[in-house]
């Protein structure tokens, strides 16, 4: 019996040993960040645990659909600020934050602290009077397992993913063989990706090294409708969301699907 405690504990260590090293290589953090661009509200979000997040915010024009950007595993909002304001001239609001760790925002990131991050971010914008129908959940990389993540809890307008995994443990298995299997279920948006109830948009470039295309591809699957693929002709993971096409793709199936819905 004194064995098998012996054992039990020796797992648990062994297991939470490992978690925080998957965190360690699955959040890529930069605490750097610039001024917020001209006519760009700067904002501070508390999150249910009490971190303090800080985040972007560009109003969109009169009626028009909002994007909550969950952004990848490495860097900030600053890093994105040209897709951010690409996205605010083409009419769209978005609502940009960092996740506990990253940037300004207080705290260490992991799982289920990111998914707090999200829906924090959500429910500040509905307490501010916006509809949650007019809320596109919308995310990149990993971004995109926080979005199917909180569009599973929250009632928003729409999804919309990019260059986004199956399972954590799917990329991890892809890029490191058998060793992929200490993710465990992490990040496990085929599980989640049925139980969405608004339109999906997913886009993958089909050249990405990170994230194999045909994990795009699983995951569109794997969604009911009403649901749109998006193939990015050459893109590899972190050229897809600057390739030709592909901002206007999302800005128009916001618009179009928030308009369905309200």
């Amino acid at each position: 019996m004194r064995w098998t405690y012996l054992i039990s504990g020796l797992a648990g260590f062994w297991l939470a040993g490992c978690s925080g090293l998957i965190d360690h290589f699955t959040f890529l953090p930069d605490r750097t960040v610039g001024p917020a661009p001209a006519g760009v509200e700067e904002r501070w979000i508390t999150t249910e645990d009490g971190k303090r997040l800080h985040a972007w915010y560009a109003a969109g024009r009169e009626s028009a659909p909002m994007l909550l950007w969950s952004h990848g595993n490495a860097g900030n909002i600053d890093s994105r600020r040209e897709v951010f304001l690409a996205f605010s001239q083409r009419g769209l609001g978005v609502l940009a934050y960092d996740y506990r760790g990253y940037g300004k925002s207080a705290g260490s990131p992991h799982e289920a602290g990111v998914y707090l991050d999200a829906a924090a971010a959500f429910d500040s914008e509905v307490a501010r009077g916006r509809d949650p129908r007019a809320i596109v959940c919308f995310g990149e990389s990993l971004g995109g397992a926080v979005s199917i993540e909180l569009a599973v809890r929250r009632p928003c307008g729409a999804v919309v993913v990019v260059s986004t995994f199956t399972r954590l443990a799917d990329v991890a298995r892809w890029h490191y063989g058998p060793l992929g299997a200490l993710a465990g279920d992490k990040f496990d948006s085929l599980a989640r990706v049925s139980s969405l109830s608004v339109p999906l948009l997913v886009a993958h470039g089909d050249q990405d090294e990170i994230v194999p295309f045909k994990q795009g591809q699983q995951l569109f699957a794997a969604a009911r409708d009403p649901k749109r693929f998006h193939r990015i002709p050459g893109a590899g993971h972190n050229g897809a969301m600057g390739a030709d096409g592909v901002l206007d793709a999302i800005a128009h199936f916001a618009r179009t699907e928030v308009a369905r819905v309200r």
